[in-house]
């Protein structure tokens, strides 16, 4: 039996390819498995890529969402520069208490461009998801050479907090004639009640009044973007929502948006697999409503569906009906939480929690 396994990271305890490896840990060694870990442009894009093409990781020094030192990394294949917005502007980089989407800043991400340009790439593939940020991408327009500025000219604080006052940008992002591409874990709008904000800004930190400030913010900040690149639509564009908004900055600059997981998928040759496959497995750390909205489950359990295959969801919990799920193409979900009976287990022992529903799946599904 040929077990195509390709999971999602499990957010804050395992990474995508610490997944596939746990579960193949528990299934029937004579089955025929196939381990392709995936990411659908969060955290893990790079990683994920990196096992997958034949390029070099090139390191760089960043900031973290609040300023802070911390370590990216590009993968460079051929022309393209591969980089994962979460490295530098990613919810995991920061303790709850520190959560604030009116403070946090994505221009960390605008150094690893920054990197990849001067090491001479021509397109840059820019994974977005799972970011702590809801600037807009000013941030990362700022580190750039394109700060946003204030009537008086002068160059606003960081954070999305500060965009209300945006009436233009202080110069010309740096970018050099480079291909920009973003790949989006969401189709989410700018703003509204689609948007990054109200959508995602709570996860972050944001209060419900909050929510309401920086969706004006936003809307201001829109304005200014279309001015000056002289684009329209920007608040409704598919995917401007994506990572509190760096989507609509990307846009605005000539990007083009594309399907995370489908960009994914491609380059590691996963409908190939789906093919030769006769049974699926994919997961995620939760199963939610989003988990059907562009997100690697929803990929994954579409391909399979479109295959008569079936396909099987793990997760550290399952907050998806089963009629939701499965007509979507999922056959069957088991969480790790109903699993151990307790959400803390389930955080605290991951890996061995998906050895033991992967050897019960392999004694159901195993010829």
């Amino acid at each position: 039996m040929r077990v195509l396994i390709c999971p999602d990271k499990f957010a804050g305890t395992l990474s995508a390819p610490a997944v596939a490896a746990a579960v193949a840990s528990g299934w029937n060694p004579s089955d025929d498995l196939v381990l392709r870990p995936l990411s659908d442009g969060g955290p893990g894009f790079v990683e994920v890529l990196a096992g997958a093409l034949d390029g070099r990781l090139l390191d760089v020094e960043t900031v973290d969402p609040l300023g802070r030192p911390v370590r990216g990394q590009v993968l460079l294949a051929g022309a393209t520069a591969y980089i994962e917005s979460a490295q530098a502007c990613g919810l995991h980089l920061l303790t709850r208490e520190e959560r604030n989407p009116g403070t946090t800043t994505s221009y960390g991400l605008g150094l690893l461009m920054m990197a990849a340009i001067e090491a001479g790439a021509a397109e840059l593939v820019i994974g977005l998801g799972g970011s702590a940020t809801n600037d807009g991408g000013a941030g990362m327009l700022a580190a750039l050479g394109a700060a946003p500025v204030d009537v008086a000219g002068y160059a606003l604080p960081y954070g999305g907090a500060a965009l209300s006052a945006a009436v233009a940008l202080g110069g010309e992002p740096r970018l050099r004639d480079v291909r920009l591409v973003a790949a989006t874990d969401v189709d989410s709008p700018l703003t509204g009640l689609h948007g990054a904000s109200k959508v995602f800004g709570p996860q972050k930190g944001a209060t419900d009044e909050d929510v309401f400030r920086l969706d004006a913010a936003l809307e201001q900040f829109a304005g200014v973007l279309e001015r000056a690149f002289g684009v329209t639509d920007l608040e409704v564009a598919p995917g401007g929502g994506a990572a509190g908004g760096i989507g609509a900055a990307l846009i605005a600059v000539g990007g083009r948006v594309v399907s995370g997981i489908g960009l994914v998928s491609t380059l590691i040759g996963l409908e190939k697999e789906l093919d030769a496959a006769d049974l699926v497995i994919t997961g995620e750390g939760s199963f939610d409503h989003q988990s059907l909205r562009g997100k690697v489950v929803a990929g994954i359990a579409n391909g399979a569906r479109d295959r008569g295959l079936p396909c099987i969801v793990v997760c550290g919990r399952n907050e998806t009906g089963y009629r939701e799920a499965a007509s979507a193409g999922v056959t069957e979900t088991l969480s790790l939480t109903e699993h151990f009976g307790s959400a803390e287990t389930a955080l605290a022992e991951p890996a061995r929690g998906l050895r033991e529903l992967s050897e019960r799946l392999s004694a159901q599904w195993s010829r």
